[in-house]
């Protein structure tokens, strides 16, 4: 199919290789022109601006951005929409929140102009492994998405749609949710074998795990790839950002009443690891000291 894609970061310039094999036409464009020169050696077509994207494609036009979540979205979805036309179709395949893309598809609607969410995982080694599609829109968007959803995806299971406008975001939302509880299970239980009192090789268990073991996952696969790297991790630091799916996961918990106890808790780990020296642990000491007289360390030692 004729394809705009817009954002040519990591993903976005393999999902459009991934694109190119299959045999579709993408105009592609990026704020650095240095990346559409990267993806234009291998098949796609180069644009200079957005609205030189739009002049090359036919229509009704399906453009793809693949941009970070909030203001970069929507400064590109408020560029985009004046240039597209009534029955025109944009697809966010970003980690959008799905109450901004509910947003996008009324406002977009009101000029005619078709939306989509598609909430895609699959990381750096979707161009060899394929992505996972949660897509939300009309049924007649679908249908017309199709044929690129089934080129990025590794097979015909692997995308879906989800349901209407905000039901692609949201199905991410809560994969990204679990995705952080299921990583920070990974990561106590290694920090446990790492205490262990036997000299155990973290590489090999995970190794050993990966071989038809209940916890197996590519997660797994990933942490063992990551300890044959570095076998203690002794080069990186303990510090983890979130990207804010968790923190929308749990406030849709919230709002719903839903208990989401250990999601919640990898998220707020991920906030710990942040504080070398948190001052809530400061507070502890002070308060054994306080009521019991319990030695305290100085912050020099």
């Amino acid at each position: 199919m004729d394809i705009g894609f817009v954002g040519l970061g990591r993903m976005g310039a393999n999902m459009v290789e991934r694109l190119l094999r299959g045999g579709h036409r993408v105009v592609a464009y990026n704020r650095t022109p240095e990346k559409i020169k990267s993806v234009v050696l291998k098949g796609a077509q180069g644009s200079t601006s957005l609205k030189d994207l739009v002049s090359q494609l036919k229509t009704p036009r399906s453009v793809w951005i693949m941009v970070p979540a909030g203001d970069p979205t929507e400064s590109m979805i408020q560029e985009l929409a004046p240039l597209l036309s009534p029955g025109d179709l944009l697809i966010d395949g970003g980690n959008s929140r799905y109450t901004d893309s509910l947003r996008r598809g009324e406002e977009l609607l009101k000029k005619g102009i078709l939306f989509m969410d598609a909430g895609t995982s699959g990381g750096i080694w979707g161009l060899e492994k394929g992505y996972c599609l949660m897509v939300g829109g009309t049924s007649p968007a679908f249908d017309r998405i199709q044929p690129a959803l089934k080129t990025l995806a590794p097979n015909p299971d692997g995308y879906l749609h989800a349901g209407p406008v905000g039901a692609g975001h949201f199905t991410k939302m809560v994969h990204n949710g679990i995705e952080y509880a299921l990583m920070q299970g990974y990561a106590e239980g290694f920090d446990l074998l790492r205490a262990a009192p036997f000299p155990l090789d973290l590489g090999k268990i995970a190794h050993l795990w990966n071989q038809a073991s209940v916890v197996r996952s590519w997660l797994l696969e990933l942490a063992e790839n990551a300890f044959k790297k570095d076998p203690i991790l002794e080069n990186i630091k303990g510090y983890v950002d979130d990207s804010g799916e968790g923190r929308w996961t749990v406030e849709q918990a919230i709002q719903t009443a839903v208990p989401v106890p250990t999601i919640a808790l990898a998220l707020f780990a991920r906030f710990s690891s942040r504080q070398p020296d948190a001052f809530s642990a400061k507070v502890l000491a002070a308060l054994r000291n306080e009521f019991g007289g319990h030695p305290v360390q100085k912050a020099s030692e």
